[in-house]
């Protein structure tokens, strides 16, 4: 399980290396303010017959730029079944806010909560204050990293609740191959900081999204969860390979 973390996670890092050494000595200038963005995505898979299953995702993301204000939320959940038994049910959201202090630094606070029936976690809360730092800012490219504490409330299924504070290390590259394709990537790592060799948790993500018309897009998305201590009875490592069809409104 920790090979398939590593395809995900651990490719992260090499990644945004590349995308500094590569990208960072030929920056566009940056883009212009917008008004809000939102977008839709929806994958889904139906078999009947020698095989009974069924899966569907569903995801929204908005987000606006201002001069000195960047503000963003998301929410995203799955549910699958294969003969009449659950194997998929999550659901996650987030928001950030952040407050420019100059053209690259800024400071601000994301929250984020899941719930993971099939992973055995009946709630996971973090409140997050960061410093972050564009190391790539342009209309084609961006490229930032986040640090700061991480305050999380966590219930295990048949476990005690636990509140404890953490560190949270959060790192987020999006490109612009064409005018219609997109790749992006994001890591994070939130240890526990009197525990952070024994509890700790890995998140990443790799996708990319080609425009089929001014509207739709295809969108492939790779995400990878490593939680060092997981309910009882569950493994370490989930991943997830999505496709479906994003609509941007």
């Amino acid at each position: 399980m920790r090979t398939t973390s590593s395809f995900v996670v651990r490719s992260t890092a090499g990644l945004a290396m590349a995308a500094t050494l590569t990208l960072a000595m030929a920056e566009d200038k940056p883009a212009e303010p917008k008004g809000w963005e939102t977008s839709a995505f929806l994958g889904a898979s139906l078999t009947r017959g020698n095989s009974d299953t069924f899966l569907a995702n569903l995801a929204l993301d908005t987000k606006r730029k201002w001069t000195k204000d960047e503000l963003g939320f998301g929410a995203s959940g799955a549910y699958g079944e294969t003969e009449d038994t659950t194997n998929t049910e999550y659901v996650r959201g987030y928001g950030q806010y952040n407050r420019l202090f100059s053209a690259r630094f800024y400071g601000g606070l994301r929250l984020d909560g899941e719930y993971d029936g099939i992973a055995g976690v009946d709630y996971r809360f973090k409140v997050s204050p960061l410093a972050g730092y564009y190391f790539i800012k342009s209309a084609k490219t961006t490229l930032s990293a986040e640090v700061g504490p991480s305050v999380v409330f966590e219930k295990l299924e048949d476990q005690d609740t636990d509140t404890y504070v953490g560190f949270r290390l959060g790192e987020r590259f999006e490109h612009k191959l064409t005018a219609t394709t997109r790749i992006w990537q994001t890591a994070e790592y939130t240890p526990q900081v009197d525990r952070w060799a024994e509890k700790y948790l890995l998140v990443g993500e790799i996708g990319i999204d080609a425009a089929i018309t001014k509207k739709a897009s295809l969108s492939l998305v790779l995400q990878d969860t490593y939680d060092s201590e997981p309910s009882p009875g569950r493994d370490n490592n989930d991943f997830r390979m999505i496709a479906g069809v994003r609509y941007k409104f």
